[in-house]
């Protein structure tokens, strides 16, 4: 198994398992299309290109974590505060698809495991966090930024442990699944402090300069109290 990066390559997770999850991939992103038409608007749309192009930059960089291991960032927790979940699963998934077609990162027979543990498990994790999260914590700068960082840690390791379960399913090396289990929950919490730490800072400004385009502050404000209507009484002179 490839430690290098969270890409998975072909050969890793054998063909039944692997078209299974393309089938759910497709699925999945044909959903993510349906939902995401009534969120595009004339502030998200050109969000969403801003934020593929970022996880698309990020995620061409690898760094080191432990000797002899590295990994990059997943962004599927900051595209989820940007632009929302259905929007955002749409951005990294396209980023994978460009990296595997262009780049050969990420193998095309394991193109289905891939977004599935990158754009829908890392997304999925990071909305249902930041939905609660954004509920208790401050709507401010800091706020969202804290929600950022503890959704990127969280849906990196839930995304990496997506692997696992692939593996379980259908691996074809001889590394026993408590080892794999280990070394990918080890190596991704590290992964997603670092991207948390990028995230957190990056949603953070956003939220300074132009809160009206961060989807959490808008999404998940508080409800707007009803007026009580105004009853007046009046009589004849």
């Amino acid at each position: 198994m490839d430690t290098q990066a969270m890409h998975i390559a072909n050969g890793i997770v054998d063909g039944p398992v692997s078209a299974l999850f393309a089938v759910l991939a497709v699925l999945a992103l044909a959903f993510c299309v349906w939902r995401a038409r009534a969120d595009l608007d004339d502030r998200l749309a050109p969000m969403a290109g801003l934020v593929a192009a970022f996880i698309f930059a990020v995620q061409m960089l690898n760094f080191q974590v432990l000797p002899g291991v590295s990994g990059h960032l997943l962004g599927g927790a900051l595209a989820v505060v940007l632009v929302g979940p259905w929007v955002g699963a749409l951005c990294v998934s396209t980023v994978l698809i460009v990296q595997c077609l262009l780049f050969a990162d990420g193998g095309l027979t394991a193109l289905g495991l891939n977004i599935t543990n990158m754009a829908l498990i890392g997304t999925a994790a990071g909305y249902l966090l930041v939905a609660g999260l954004m509920r208790v914590l401050p709507k401010t700068p800091g706020g969202v930024g804290a929600t950022a960082f503890i959704a990127s840690v969280v849906g990196v390791v839930l995304a990496s442990q997506g692997f696992v379960f692939e593996y379980w399913l259908g691996g074809t090396t001889d590394l026993s699944l408590a080892t794999v289990a280990g070394t990918m929950a080890g190596v991704h919490v590290l992964i997603g402090i670092g991207e948390g730490l990028i995230a957190a800072t990056t949603v953070a400004t956003v939220a300074r300069v132009r809160p009206d385009l961060v989807y959490a502050l808008r999404r998940f404000r508080p409800a707007a109290p009803v007026a009580e209507p105004v009853v007046t009484t009046g009589g004849a002179v």
